[in-house]
């Protein structure tokens, strides 16, 4: 996302302009569980706020990542669902994602990502992305990055003068964006309790990409609602419930050219549910107390019943309305405490904390059993503690050292494995001059292996090959190092314009990484089905050579980079800049690594007129083809995105956006399918409120 709305300042954050677009410098607190300004932060950090969104208008949220360094998505047109990759790590709980706090570690195994969850961007008020494995305060596993959502809040609904209101969004859009809803109420009663609802429908239609294809199955009908409750029994203290519904109908299946299923056609009715409770101490006058506790449980539950069954399926016995079910549960909490002190003339923030998750799999399948071989039954339980201590010293010295131990036991099927590990983390930043500070990381991670990973066990559908568990699977240890760049200056050619840019370098090296690797002797297998693997002995009859196969600590992966971000702004205008390059290598093989996404630059510019009313722009984006050894290589491309706002009162605000705006025909690098071409979207939001 642009830096223009998402680099932190000096000071408290102001309010947005009225164009929508501006305030540079937003608040971060995934890279350390203390506040900090993004553009202090010493780690690769980017953040999206409500305002971004709003002028995107996505209908996933990996339209919102487009622009973010080091960050791509791994998504399946067919099915709203998304997994996140940074700096080439994903799948399995790689990325850890959180929703106002609550890890989500929904996955279901096939052909696509392996980990993804469901969020509406309506329901979105807010994200902060780490980059790396930085962030070893915020769980086991996040040895890609942390992306912490904030979903919506009464502060999107009433100013700190009002006691109640509504705010109403309504959008359309062409090329199967159809509608939107959200509707967002909020009271405050006193200073004492406040309560927050929201509500958001979606529906869309099947799209059609570049070339005027309509890529089938791509529609989806989307309810969700959000409800936020506060209470302030005390000074200081605040108690906090929330709970999120979320219900997503579509279907889908693969074609082939001529538009014929070539797969299973499965309708889905996915239900997601993120219910937290948690207590907040914070006051000025006790600067060693600064406590928070949150338990939490996220819940991802799809039902599927088969539509139209492929040979292989009706095989097997399995008829149109057969059922299988995903279900994945997670239970955890997170207690942490920030004492603020000095020692000398060093100044001290020491966090020390624990947290614990138990995931809970569950699958059934009366549809052919490909999906509990797949996705197979099993319990995970993932546990740790750490200290971490930021010391600054003088206004140009900051030393940031972590150390946290994780511990985690799994179990199901009749096997079970366990691990514990340290993971040490050192950041020093120096500021030789002002405006600039340099700093630079060692960070490691621990990924410990998850359930399907561990105990998957069964054949794959035709071509029917078996898949093998391993419960000797190791954990996966990622050693980073990184070195960046913060820059700062205001007043540089006017007197209210302001510049921010962040640059880095990273190093990261996984030891027993884990991934699918084949088995034992080739087999042969018909290529019909239904047919035993003697038919394979006559000769000239169609077969097709097999592996077992199992996941496996097989490979020593590395992972190099340069990411950067920067913008400036004027007054009467912004622009925005964000580049990555990585390069991933299996050094086993001397391979590269399949989920490591192209280069990419994404640019931003905007003017604003009419007193600031009105903002209007253009997004540039241009994304490099793949590496022509990977398993899936897409050609490069290049995006025009034309958005305007107009903000005729504090209470009415307009947003338009044209997606695509050359039709341009492209498909996002770890998709299978084409995107979207030529969208048009257009929202109006309106406020009543009273004080």
């Amino acid at each position: 996302m642009a830096l223009s709305t998402a680099l932190a300042q000096d000071g408290p954050t102001q309010p947005a302009a009225p164009g929508g677009e501006v305030t540079l410098d937003e608040i971060t607190v995934t890279a350390t569980k203390t506040e900090d300004r993004v553009i202090d932060a010493l780690a690769g950090v980017s953040t999206v706020n409500e305002r971004d969104v709003a002028r995107l208008q996505p209908s996933r949220i990996s339209d919102v990542f487009l622009g973010v360094p080091g960050v791509t998505t791994s998504t399946d047109v067919n099915d709203p669902g998304q997994a996140i990759n940074i700096r080439g790590m994903q799948d399995f709980g790689r990325v850890a994602v959180l929703v106002d706090g609550a890890r989500q570690n929904y996955g279901k195994s096939g052909h696509g990502a392996n980990g993804s969850f469901y969020l509406d961007p309506e329901l979105v008020g807010g994200i902060d992305i780490t980059r790396g494995p930085v962030s070893t305060i915020y769980g086991s596993g996040a040895i890609g990055g942390v992306v912490a959502f904030r979903t919506r809040t009464i502060d999107d609904v009433l100013d700190a003068d009002e006691q109640i209101g509504v705010v109403q969004r309504l959008g359309a859009g062409t090329n199967g964006a159809n509608f939107v809803n959200s509707t967002m109420i909020g009271a405050r009663l006193g200073t004492a309790a406040d309560v927050f609802g929201q509500f958001v429908w979606r529906n869309e239609t099947p799209y059609k990409d570049g070339s005027g294809t309509t890529i089938r199955d791509t529609g989806t009908q989307i309810s969700a609602g959000n409800v936020k409750f506060n209470l302030r029994p005390a000074d200081g203290h605040t108690i906090s419930a929330t709970a999120l519904f979320q219900e997503y109908s579509y279907t889908n299946s693969a074609y082939n050219d001529a538009g014929q299923a070539v797969g299973a056609r499965f309708g889905h009715e996915v239900q997601t549910g993120t219910y937290t409770l948690g207590h907040r101490f914070q006051r000025p006058d006790v600067p060693w107390l600064d406590l928070s506790i949150k338990g939490y449980y996220a819940t991802t539950t799809d039902d599927q019943r088969l539509i139209n069954p492929t040979s292989a399926y009706s095989f097997l016995g399995a008829r149109a309305g057969a059922a299988r079910r995903f279900d994945v549960g997670t239970l955890g909490f997170d207690v942490y405490n920030t004492a603020r002190f000095s020692t000398a003339a060093v100044d001290h923030a020491l966090t020390i904390g624990f947290d614990a998750l138990r995931d809970d799999v569950t699958t059934t399948d009366t549809a052919g059993g490909f999906a509990s071989a797949l996705t197979p039954s099993g319990r995970r339980r993932l546990a740790g503690a750490f200290v971490q201590d930021e010391l600054r010293y003088g206004g140009w010295l900051r030393v940031i050292g972590a150390l946290r131990f994780d511990d985690y036991k799994l179990e199901g099927g009749g096997n079970e494995s366990s691990g514990s590990r340290l993971s040490p983390k050192i950041t020093v930043g120096v500021t030789p001059i002002e405006g600039i500070e340099l700093y630079g990381t060692y960070a490691e991670g621990y990924r410990a292996p998850t359930v399907t990973e561990t105990l998957i066990a069964g054949t794959h559908p035709f071509p029917a090959f078996n898949i093998l568990p391993n419960p000797g699977l190791k954990p996966e240890v990622a050693k980073t190092w990184e070195a960046g760049v913060n820059v700062k200056y205001d007043g540089i050619f006017t007197e209210n314009d302001k510049f921010r840019g962040k640059a880095n370098v990273f190093l990261n090296n996984v030891t027993n990484f884990i991934d699918m690797v084949e088995v034992g002797e080739p087999y042969r297998i018909p290529v019909a089905p239904g047919f035993p693997a003697a038919f394979c002995r006559f000769p000239g009859t169609p077969c097709v050579e097999f592996h077992d196969q199992q996941y496996q600590n097989v490979a020593r992966a590395r992972l190099t980079g340069v990411e950067l971000e920067a913008a400036y702004d004027w007054g009467g205008g912004f622009i925005s800049l964000a580049a990555t390059h990585i390069t991933g290598k299996n050094k086993q093989t001397n391979m590269p690594l399949n989920s490591v996404m192209p280069d990419q630059v994404s640019t931003t510019l905007g003017l604003r007129f009419l007193d600031d009313k009105l903002t209007v722009g253009t997004r540039l984006t241009f994304v490099d083809g793949s590496k022509e050894t990977v398993s899936n290589p897409t050609k490069g491309y290049g995006l025009v995105d034309l958005f305007a706002s107009y903000q005729y009162s504090d209470r009415i605000r307009g947003d338009v956006i044209v997606k695509n705006v050359f039709d341009r025909q492209y498909t996002q690098y770890l998709n299978s399918e084409p995107s979207p071409g030529l969208t048009a979207k257009f929202a109006l939001t309106v406020k009543f409120a009273a004080k």
